[in-house]
């Protein structure tokens, strides 16, 4: 089991999560099996979590309080049902975001980023097992870290800080998806869901974070229908997992799936395949949820014991988000999850408006196409 919360002195006095508590696991915490709608049981992660939240709402360290029932929330009518939730304070009390000019901008310590962010904001500091002692002491600046997202999504909806004070740029390291994909392991709960905007993509701050939040409700990205990038044996070679292509509009989205047995070379594929966008100077959003495996149509359409990455290139998009717009097109819209900004748009909101909202920020099918190209001769390495 992960080891209970513990207060630890060590750190940096000047960082604001210096005397957070550390939360504890092993490869043994990892759960990959039991995991279903409609089971409440949580595990040890998703308790902790839950209720150092729940303290920060106490404590009044959000910019606005989410429904103590839930956001209003509605299923669109279509093949693709997707979930809508009004939720307009998050358009008008988030901080502003900052002026992105570049997939590769630098991080920039004058400006905001999260070293600078209250201690109270802080929920706590992550470590694997075998990371404690002289270890962990050398390497503190690579020291994982939650902190609340202060204009939230949803109920939990905290940041994930993977090497949090090395100052990075708001660019995806392996060691960040493999953080990522180990949290979705940690938790019981098919609910929570994790994500990354690059620059250029609705990432509002340029320091290497995720998103990551409980959503009481399926998406259809669980269970999506898909096909193989490229047929055995070169799916994915020796170092890269296989890669599938999303079957159902809006389309032109990467899917990995892992069944946790395999964390290091997920995260190694997911890394590559950012890296490739960049070079192509594509810009790029990463969703991660529990879903069952790949298939057209999935064999398992009702399993969650696994976790499905999907990756969507698009060309880069800069200057401010309009609020004209029912909502922003970033890693949770793309999965079928829309926080809408005011009550018209929530209501009259249709599959056709949204498939057309979400399709005018991916890749052209040409262009896709030309991307894929390049991403089966990287699998075949």
């Amino acid at each position: 089991m992960a080891a209970p919360m513990e207060e630890d002195p060590d750190g940096g006095p000047a960082l604001p999560w210096a005397q957070a508590p550390v939360f504890s696991y092993s490869e043994r915490d990892l759960i990959r099996s039991g995991v279903r709608w409609g089971d409440a049981a949580g595990s040890p992660f998703d308790a902790a979590l839950r209720s150092a939240w729940d303290q920060r709402v106490s404590a009044g360290c959000f910019r606005y309080r989410l429904p103590s029932d839930g956001l209003p929330s509605r299923r669109l009518p279509g093949p693709r049902r997707f979930l809508a939730q009004l939720n307009p304070q998050r358009a008008t009390e988030r901080r502003p975001p900052q002026d992105i000019r570049s997939l590769r901008q630098p991080f920039e310590p004058e400006r905001f980023n999260f070293t600078r962010i209250p201690a109270r904001e802080v929920v706590f500091r992550l470590r694997r097992e075998g990371e404690a002692g002289a270890e962990a002491q050398a390497g503190r600046e690579a020291e994982a870290v939650l902190v609340i997202n202060v204009s939230p999504l949803e109920r939990g909806h905290v940041l994930l800080l993977p090497e949090a004070a090395r100052g990075l740029p708001q660019l995806l390291t392996q060691e960040a998806a493999l953080r990522a994909l180990e949290l979705l392991f940690l938790s019981a709960d098919p609910g929570l869901r994790l994500g990354f905007n690059s620059l250029g993509a609705a990432a509002s701050v340029n320091h290497l974070h995720l998103h990551a939040y409980y959503l009481d409700q399926s998406l259809g990205l669980e269970s999506a229908p898909s096909s193989p990038l490229l047929a055995p044996p070169e799916a994915g070679g020796r170092r890269f997992l296989p890669v599938h292509l999303l079957s159902e509009p809006p389309g032109r989205g990467l899917l990995l799936y892992t069944d946790g047995g395999d964390l290091a070379r997920a995260a190694l594929t997911l890394h590559a395949l950012c890296q490739l966008l960049l070079h192509r100077s594509l810009a790029h959003n990463l969703f991660l949820c529990r879903g069952c495996p790949p298939g057209l149509p999935p064999a398992q359409p009702a399993c969650r014991l696994g976790v499905r990455a999907v990756l969507w290139p698009r060309a880069a998009l800069f200057g401010p988000k309009p609020l004209s717009q029912p909502f922003a097109v970033a890693l949770c819209e793309l999965a079928g999850h829309l926080p809408v900004n005011n009550p018209q748009d929530y209501r009259s909101l249709t599959e056709a408006r949204v498939l057309d909202a979400l399709g005018s920020h991916l890749l052209p099918e040409e262009q896709f196409s030309q991307l894929l190209e390049d991403v089966s001769q990287m699998l075949k390495e």
